[in-house]
């Protein structure tokens, strides 16, 4: 069995090698972002990555979902510092939330994740698409020099998001522009059917020539045009470490002292809910990338994500989730497996141990073109003309998703996609679950699915269009289940019937299991007065 996974993951080196480096491009930069957005040493950003690239990648299921430190939950950390009033609480606070996780997915809380509809994921994923597109164009075109928020769906940076966008194209850069167009074209060309019909090309990962692209510019530009090079503020920025022990100087323990600290506990249940959501959102929305379909299991990645955060924090990492802008980056860098995640988290440690100076020559332009071409693959418009031509039942849950997220945050885009979502869904049902047609001489009303107290109003309705002197037959033989309150309005029908000299007849009702626990014992009796079926 051993020796079978082992080949399972070889067979697929190839893709996942080369997925690695470019995952670890992508999540290098956000993770020190992540780290100062969130008021944190900028080293615990690093230890969050390699975490989630080290231990969670094998404790997850998922095959494709890359972990570690999250831009949504920044605010929550950056508050649950000044709240505890400092760092070393906070670690304390993700081990207790790690455990928390844990819990839930022994609880099986994980099965929360299957009840978010496909418009609503598909809407998020676009929006995550839209938000890396603003997010990265002020990098490409050397405007901004920040990383924090860079994947960030959260209401305090939509704002300043679009005015970096609208200030990008006032200040740019002309070695920033000329790396990042000529490494969006280099991606391009590597899509095309000429470079996948030569072999020895198409083995050569496009984000990693755009890399070497990149740095190659800066270097012989800094020589030759000093004017066409990047500055340093546009270089990715790793702290070095000269000597080992500056290394494990970096490391921080959690301080149990604030076991008594009641507030402790609050922030601890908060990053637990927050982080296990992101996570299922993030988990259902790369199945849904994967090229193989595969599922994840929900429990597992649930009870994953908690060891991720007992080691993560009691290190004295970031609190950490599944991440969709770095697992969307794993897929569209050809990853296939698992191993793709881990190599990722090899390279961060590793980074810091020996090759930070080095990696500390890539231009940011680089890395937004990857970033952007992501983006596009998330929102690309033939998503929008799919979603249209399926109807508004599902285009309206899908566009409203993807606008409140850009206008507010991941959670309140979901929650009202969510709430869109299941109104079309009872409009749906209340209108295909009764009809009323006429047959030659007689109406028949039937219950064509389950009916429940939704669909009282539509019950009603069809009693009041049945003319005087008719002969109605209700066929309840489809109904697996029928609600009380739809009971007590046949009841009240074969009440008023005689009135209007209207003769009913039911078929497939009174063996139902609804009907033997009804309450009231007229409606037996009326039913079969009736002459039931």
């Amino acid at each position: 069995m051993i020796h079978k996974h082992v080949q399972y993951y070889f067979r697929h080196i190839k893709d996942d090698l080369p997925a690695g480096i470019v995952v670890f491009l992508v999540a290098l930069p956000l993770c020190l972002g992540i780290a100062l957005a969130s008021g944190a040493p900028l080293f615990s950003g690093l230890i969050a990555g390699f975490v989630g690239g080290l231990v969670v990648s094998w404790l997850s299921g998922s095959q494709l979902s890359v972990s570690g430190p999250a831009a949504g939950l920044t605010v929550i950390v950056f508050n649950a510092i000044e709240t505890l009033g400092s760092f070393q609480g906070l670690l304390l606070a993700g081990v207790l939330a790690g455990v928390l996780q844990i819990l839930l997915g022994y609880l099986r809380a994980g099965i929360i994740g299957a009840f978010f509809p496909s418009a609503v994921i598909k809407g998020m994923l676009a929006a995550i698409g839209l938000i890396l597109i603003i997010k990265q164009i002020p990098h490409a075109t050397g405007y901004d020099n920040h990383y924090e928020g860079d994947e960030s769906y959260m209401r305090e940076t939509a704002s300043s998001s679009f005015s970096d966008l609208l200030q990008a194209f006032q200040g740019v850069s002309q070695g920033a522009m000329a790396i990042s167009l000529i490494a969006l074209g280099i991606i391009l060309l590597w899509e095309t059917s000429w470079i996948k019909r030569r072999k020895w090309l198409s083995m050569i990962p496009a984000p990693l020539l755009v890399v070497i692209w990149g740095v190659s510019y800066n270097f012989f530009t800094l020589q030759f045009a000093p004017e066409w090079s990047v500055s340093d503020v546009h270089l990715v920025k790793l702290p070095v470490t000269e000597h080992l022990s500056d290394f494990w100087a970096n490391f921080m323990f959690p301080d149990f002292s604030y076991f008594t600290n009641p507030k402790l506990y609050q922030v601890a249940f908060t990053i637990a809910i927050i982080a296990s959501l992101e996570t299922l959102l993030s988990l259902e929305a790369t199945d849904k990338l994967d090229p193989l379909k595969r599922i994840a299991p929900t429990n597992r990645e649930l009870k994953a994500q908690g060891w991720g955060n007992i080691i993560s924090c009691a290190l004295g990492g970031l609190p950490i989730t599944a991440v969709i802008v770095r697992s969307a980056a794993n897929i569209n860098a050809g990853g296939k497996t698992s191993l793709s995640c881990f190599l990722h988290g090899c390279l961060l440690l590793s980074s810091v141990l020996f090759f930070a100076q080095y990696l500390n020559y890539i231009p940011l332009p680089a890395l937004s073109a990857i970033l952007l071409h992501t983006g596009y693959k998330l929102a690309k418009p033939a998503l929008f003309i799919e979603f249209y031509t399926k109807g508004m039942s599902q285009f309206i849950p899908f566009l409203m998703t993807v606008v409140v997220i850009l206008l507010t945050d991941l959670l309140i885009g979901i929650s009202l996609g969510m709430v869109i979502g299941l109104f079309f869904v009872l409009k749906t049902n209340y209108s295909a679950a009764i009809s009323l047609v006429k047959v030659d001489d007689r109406w028949v009303l039937s219950f064509n699915k389950d009916v429940s107290f939704l669909n009282k109003a539509l019950l009603r309705k069809c009693i009041l269009q049945i003319p005087e002197n008719s002969i109605v037959v209700v066929d309840a033989t489809k109904a697996h289940f029928i609600d009380h309150d739809i009971l007590e309005t046949l009841e009240d029908f074969l009440s008023t019937a005689p009135d209007d000299n209207i003769h009913v007849e039911i078929t497939g009702l009174y063996d139902k299991e609804e009907i033997k626990q009804h309450d009231s014992l007229t409606i037996l009796n009326k039913l079969r007065v009736a002459k039931l079926a």
